[in-house]
């Protein structure tokens, strides 16, 4: 049996991995109390936030230790989540050690995003699916199509450069309203609005406010502030973006008139 420092840390360090990835709160303290439990440690305590973890466990004894983990925000990656699933679960069937499981978690940490062409391909097919669904024509989706892909290119770039979050989002939602608006301009028979909110799908916070609302009926008040927060400021960016655009082009005269 290994020692309580060595098995704390691995299920801190799994905790990690789920909350970097974007598990919810209660899934990822969830997951670090039955790993403790499937290695025979049963005094413990475990405090789980949306950016930080703290555990203890065996406080009593003479192998007490303590863990404060700060993890900022990330992207979801769900793929991630899954294996860690599957590790704990193996761990908890007492079908792998520590030792393995170590091994087995640098693997799911290493686990890698989708190839970037793959990304920017698929953001332009839901760009353009959204498009639809909120009645765009097809020469509508086509445009939001475009835009969807080139909107991604200029994330992973910048994401690539250590840009934060919240540039991304007032760039990318100017870019996506000035794009609609040239092409307005270029009496093109586009309906301006549908491509514009067809397009900035991919930088609504839809996971960040559900989670929060998940997190504040569980009763984590704290976790879900902030996940409402990181919401509502992201909101905030791309109403800057789309705001600052759109005001712009009604004080240029010569352009086409909004509908």
């Amino acid at each position: 049996m290994s020692n309580t420092k060595e098995i704390l840390s691995l299920s801190v360090e799994i905790g990690d991995v789920l909350l970097r990835s974007g598990g919810e709160i209660y899934r990822v303290e969830d997951t670090i109390l039955h790993i403790l439990n499937a290695f025979g440690i049963h005094d413990y305590d475990v405090y789980v936030l949306s950016n930080g973890i703290f555990a203890s466990a065996n406080e009593d004894r003479e192998d007490a230790c303590s863990i404060i983990r700060h993890v900022p925000l990330g992207d979801v990656h769900l793929g991630k989540i899954a294996a860690i699933n599957q590790l704990s679960r193996e761990i908890c069937a007492h079908e792998c050690d520590v030792q393995e499981a170590w091994v087995r978690l640098d693997a799911c940490k290493n686990l890698p995003f989708q190839k970037p062409l793959i990304q920017k391909i698929c953001c332009g097919i839901g760009c353009a699916c959204f498009c639809s669904i909120f009645g765009g024509k097809p020469l509508d989706a086509f445009f939001a199509l475009l835009l969807g892909f080139f909107l991604q290119h200029m994330r992973l770039t910048q994401r690539a450069r250590g840009a934060s979050n919240f540039f991304i989002d007032i760039i990318g939602s100017a870019f996506l309203t000035a794009s609609s608006l040239i092409l307005l301009n270029m009496r093109l028979p586009v309906l301006q609005d549908k491509i514009v909110i067809g397009s900035i799908v991919p930088l609504l916070p839809g996971i960040a406010l559900t989670t929060s609302i998940r997190d504040l009926f569980n009763g984590d008040y704290l976790s879900g502030a902030i996940h409402l927060l990181d919401a509502l400021l992201t909101a905030m960016c791309i109403a800057i973006g789309v705001g600052t655009v759109m005001i712009l082009y009604r004080n240029i005269p010569g352009g086409v008139p909004l509908p």
